[in-house]
């Protein structure tokens, strides 16, 4: 026998090879992704355990009320994101989403401040599932009906 490995020998230190190489890209991955992984809060959740302070995590919830307000330079708001059970004050910067309202749907991306603020770099305003478009919302059922038939 003079060339080394049976061909069947060749294949199984291969296999192994490759699932070793798998494995270890797979373990790579997991490793660089660890701290950029954005875990989701909602107001009672990040009141009873708050993260560590500049983890980034996403705070959702619906906007309270009656507690938006515009700081005086004019692009940072304060508001506060409720679930029903708790509330959590919400500082952002920057320019809102056009469909960010008191009562809405929100999630903030950002961090928590150790006095409990969040600290928003990105908002996500979301619509309910009863969204009509501008041009639709003036027109009965009948009229939409119309519409819908006359594009397709």
């Amino acid at each position: 026998m003079a060339g080394g490995l049976k061909a069947k020998h060749q294949r199984l230190v291969l296999l192994s090879l490759a699932l070793v190489v798998l494995l270890a890209a797979g373990l790579l991955a997991a490793w660089a992704l660890r701290n950029q992984a954005s875990y989701f809060y909602v107001p009672s959740e990040i009141i009873a355990a708050p993260p560590e302070p500049d983890r980034a995590v996403r705070l959702g919830g619906m906007v309270e009320n009656g507690s938006l307000r515009t700081a005086a330079d004019g692009v940072t708001i304060m508001f506060a994101v409720q679930d029903g059970k708790a509330r959590v004050p919400v500082t952002f910067k920057g320019i809102v989403p056009s469909l960010f309202v008191e009562g809405s749907g929100v999630v903030a991306e950002g961090r928590m401040r150790a006095d409990g603020t969040f600290i928003a770099d990105n908002l996500l305003a979301k619509h309910d599932e009863n969204y009509v478009p501008r041009e639709m919302q003036d027109m009965t059922m009948e009229q939409a009906e119309k519409v819908v038939r006359e594009t397709k």
